[in-house]
């Protein structure tokens, strides 16, 4: 299985106290990075959700929010005047302290924990609610970033096809085009040799060497060789999935240095333009790259 970097899931689970809300999302990064966004009250649960995540995701800029929504009471409510009570000291004791603080409003009254009658709620008892929650937002999560990771995946492979084919296709072509200019090569030589009226067997034997050079350094065949093993091996990578992104990125810089000799080497139009379309396609094959995990 072939994953992106980028994925998004999102799940909540109501129970008795209240709602329980998680939220994971990645972006890409060059390695594992964890951020947490949640309540005081429930940063106990983050090292046990950190093992998780970081059990199955390997790369990327993860997000985890998460959040408790307390259940609105059904029924009559009653205050709960002994809370009210030692609010009202509280107020006293502060302002006493610091008389330009402003007194509790009734707003504030009622929106401290307990005064409405509401039953405080037990946060070390949500282990088990959060550890169910983390399990259907990983699934959600990696779903995503599988799918994401396919699409990437499509595009990539439909990239290297269109390399191995301009690779193939220009190979026939090398040999006679390679085989005329040396010919055109040992003609001026040997005209230039004449008319500075040099000639013999060593003249002749030079210009047999001169032509030989001048046809290994334009041979592209070890370079159209050396690119078709590095598609057999980026087909190879996607086969075995898995975390790809590393090692297809190194596999683009060898690819890259190919096409670049290939481009250096090319004598003839139809091997620079093959070398300028490959260098095309494997910055295309890049960027995808950039978003594998």
């Amino acid at each position: 299985m072939i994953y992106s970097m980028t994925g998004y899931a999102a799940q909540s689970r109501e129970f008795g106290g209240g709602t329980l809300h998680m939220e994971l999302k990645s972006v890409n990064s060059r390695f594992l990075d964890l951020h947490f966004r949640m309540a005081d009250e429930l940063r106990a649960s983050e090292l046990g959700i950190r093992e998780k995540i970081s059990a199955l995701v390997k790369r990327g800029k993860v997000e985890c929010r998460l959040a408790f929504t307390p259940a609105r009471p059904t029924g009559e409510q009653s205050l709960n005047l002994e809370q009210i009570g030692h609010l009202h000291t509280l107020d006293a004791q502060v302002r006493a302290l610091l008389p330009e603080a402003r007194p509790l409003s009734v707003r504030d009254v009622l929106a401290w924990p307990g005064v409405l009658g509401d039953e405080a709620v037990d946060f070390a008892t949500f282990a088990p609610n959060i550890l169910e929650l983390l399990e259907t937002t990983l699934a959600e999560f990696n779903a995503s970033r599988a799918r994401e990771g396919e699409k990437l995946a499509a595009v990539i492979l439909e990239a290297a096809r269109q390399m191995r084919g301009l690779a193939t296709e220009v190979a026939p072509h090398i040999p006679a085009a390679q085989a005329s200019l040396s010919e055109k090569l040992r003609a001026r030589l040997t005209e230039a040799l004449s008319a500075a009226g040099i000639e013999g067997a060593a003249d002749e034997s030079r210009v047999l060497q001169e032509v030989t050079l001048f046809a290994a350094r334009i041979d592209v065949a070890e370079e159209l060789a050396r690119l078709h093993t590095h598609l057999d091996e980026l087909e190879r990578i996607f086969r075995v999935g898995g975390s790809v992104g590393k090692r297809l990125d190194f596999l683009m810089q060898e690819l890259n240095r190919e096409a670049n000799t290939l481009g250096s080497k090319a004598a003839v139009t139809v091997v620079t333009q093959t070398a300028m379309h490959l260098k095309l396609l494997i910055e295309q094959i890049r960027e995808q790259v950039q978003n594998l995990e």
